[in-house]
């Protein structure tokens, strides 16, 4: 599947909270329907963009993850 993305943010090396607050203001900047594609390494990411995709109107087009680091595409609601 080959997603356009409007804008790709490399968090690698962040802990959290910091891959989901740096993807928060990357997608408040971003128009409706616009897609964020964020690379992170911290394996806490992964629960943490989920649950804020739930409590959102943005939605995770896919995800991805390989021995080191995660992989997502959301579309701003």
């Amino acid at each position: 599947m080959e997603l356009k993305v409007d804008q790709e943010l490399d968090l690698s090396g962040l802990e959290c909270p910091l891959p989901l607050l740096k993807a928060k203001l990357a997608l408040n900047k971003l128009k409706s329907q616009q897609i964020l594609k964020v690379v992170a390494t911290d394996p806490g990411s992964e629960k943490d963009f989920h649950l804020f995709v739930q409590q959102s109107n943005h939605q995770i087009l896919d995800f991805q993850k390989n021995d080191t680091a995660y992989f997502y595409w959301i579309r701003k609601g």
